[in-house]
């Protein structure tokens, strides 16, 4: 997780039409509280290496983002084809991680 925030970004439209599972990660590199997270993010991620994790650099003209309306930063999005199934803010646990990435890892329910 030692990777910057991008500040290429998909627009909307790639990201609803994603397949699969998919993490939006936004936040900052300079913003202490994305700083602290990431170690509980890289630990939460070593058992899914398979899926997609999208570090993105957010800002008040950053439209994805505001998009998927964060406001506080680390914001993770966990999507799986393209459809919001849940969220964390400012994970203080890998377990707070690892519980949202089973459950967009799993079987699709119907």
């Amino acid at each position: 997780m030692t990777q910057p925030y991008s500040e290429e970004q998909p627009d909307r439209a790639e990201v609803d039409a994603a397949s699969g599972p998919m993490v939006l990660e936004f936040g900052n590199d300079w913003c202490g509280h994305c700083r602290a997270a990431q170690p509980h993010i890289a630990e939460a991620f070593a058992g899914h290496a398979g899926i997609a994790h999208l570090k993105l650099a957010d800002a008040r003209d950053k439209r994805l983002g505001r998009s998927f309306g964060v406001k506080l930063w680390p914001t993770l999005v966990f999507l799986r084809d393209g459809r919001e199934i849940d969220r964390v803010v400012r994970p203080r646990s890998a377990a707070e991680v690892a519980d949202a990435l089973a459950v967009i890892a799993g079987p699709a329910s119907e």
